[in-house]
């Protein structure tokens, strides 16, 4: 018998309205599966669970009413740790950060709130937000529910982790590099990057994105559509079309690129080729036309990106006072020192490869609707390291999938695809053109009908 805790969002809602549910009773749930699994998974920050319960209970007084908020009242949600929330400080994974509480909440936590949507806990991140793991010096380590042993991904970290262990439907990450896509890919559930705008941000920067990581692409899209929107505090951001979930695309006759060598990096694993090649075949024969293409970016991007991010880390740091710099991640810290040589001019050069990535993103859109890649060439690497590379001078080998797509704006999610021998989650990701956020859910939950999932993982320490 399926657990409150792990009905879809959609499903949530239906039973809200037909009173065959409550708010209170799914979030006992929730906070019970949390109960039962944080010693393992450790992939909670702030839990605030007499919060969410005055929040729930005023929420089944409205569906009692017929007088909703919004599309997701009464919804257990989490928020990652960097997106502010009011009165609770925002560390961003690092003991080097103050513990100040937040005097308001991020544009997209009050989206969720005037839903009336039910914020019971933030989610853990690692250092900076700058690792694909979930090594943190403030935060407990975050393990992956599919395998203990095991990194979730990042820095979206809890989020991915909560979101398969069934933490409720809804979790909210950010993403400059791939930090939504990774943790979804290796944990086996649907991360989206939206749009660069379509989601208001706190703090605009290049490449930075906050979006949906859900068990479902519908669930991704109901999210989707109540964070959208314009915000002031984002000169990036742009209004809500008011665009709705479509359900599975129709594929006949969508014309797909498929890219599954990304020309640097680490090589692709055996077992992931296989899995995004079978996905996409699968895809060819429900009637889309399937062409693989070769690398869209090349070394000198990713390498310029690198630089200029070290730079900007480096700044940061420079800027804290020693005492606070020294409790830093030492693998952030000699990746960020390691800037010292650069001139004016490498910084620059390093700025501009963003630029270069977004040509090359376009051009590689030209013949296709959408393309689709391995979220990463790797499963999920051990927990305790910091980068699948152990080498904090080689930190972004493992995303020349993902991070393109932050450089050039466009829309791009990750869907399970199949396992490896070791019954890991492998992620495919689909990439579609600015603004078709919804098309590529679309996309997205017409692959979720095709692939064989296997039963969410129960590890019960």
């Amino acid at each position: 018998m399926t657990e409150l805790a792990d009905l879809t969002a959609v499903d949530l809602v239906a039973g809200y309205r037909d009173k065959s549910i409550s708010p209170i009773e799914v979030l006992d749930s929730v906070l019970k599966r949390v109960d039962a699994l944080e010693p393992a998974l450790c992939a909670t920050y702030a839990l605030d669970p007499e919060g969410a319960r005055a929040a729930a209970t005023l929420s089944q007084q409205r569906w009692q009413d017929g007088k909703p908020a919004g599309p997701l009242d009464g919804v257990p949600v989490t928020v990652k740790e960097n997106i502010a929330t009011t009165g609770t400080p925002v560390p961003q994974g690092t003991a080097a950060t103050p513990l100040l509480p937040a005097t308001t909440d991020a544009p997209a936590a009050a989206l969720l709130r005037a839903s009336g949507a039910v914020i019971f806990s933030k989610t853990t991140m690692p250092e900076y937000g700058m690792l694909s793991s979930g090594v943190s010096t403030f935060h407990e380590l975050t393990r992956n529910p599919w395998d203990l042993s095991r990194t979730p991904g990042g820095s979206s970290a809890g989020a991915g982790a909560a979101a398969a262990a069934g933490y409720g439907p809804l979790h909210l990450g950010t993403d400059i590099g791939g930090s939504i896509r990774l943790p979804a890919g290796w944990c086996g559930v649907i991360g989206l990057k939206p749009t660069h705008g379509r989601v208001p941000v706190g703090v605009p920067y290049p490449g930075r994105a906050i979006g949906p990581i859900t068990r479902t692409a519908a669930d991704a899209g109901l999210l989707l559509s109540v964070i959208s929107g314009y915000d002031r505090r984002d000169h990036t951001s742009y209004p809500s079309s008011g665009e709705t979930f479509p359900g599975p695309l129709d594929l006949a006759g969508l014309r797909i690129g498929l890219l599954l060598d990304a020309g640097l990096g680490l090589p692709v694993e055996p077992e992931v080729a296989t899995a995004v090649r079978t996905a996409a075949s699968l895809l060819e024969k429900a009637g889309a036309i399937v062409t693989e293409i070769a690398p869209i970016i090349g070394r000198e991007m990713l390498d310029g990106l690198d630089r200029f991010w070290r730079i900007r880390s480096a700044s940061d740091l420079q800027a804290l006072p020693p005492e606070r710099r020294a409790l830093v991640l030492p693998e952030i810290r000699a990746w960020a020192d390691s800037a010292a040589g650069l001139t004016g001019q490498d910084v620059f050069h390093g700025f501009s490869q963003m630029g270069e990535m977004a040509l090359a993103v376009d051009r590689a859109f030209a013949s296709y609707d959408f393309l689709v890649s391995p979220v990463a060439p790797i499963t999920a690497f051990p927990a305790e390291l910091a980068y699948p590379t152990d080498d904090p001078l080689k930190p972004f080998e493992h995303i020349a999938f993902t991070v393109p797509y932050n450089m050039s704006g466009h829309p791009a999610v990750s869907v399970n695809c199949g396992y490896s021998g070791e019954g890991l989650p492998i992620g495919l990701q689909i990439a579609g053109p600015r603004f078709a956020d919804m098309r590529v859910l679309g996309l997205a939950a017409a692959l979720e009908r095709l692939v064989v999932r296997r039963p969410w993982p129960q590890y019960l320490p």
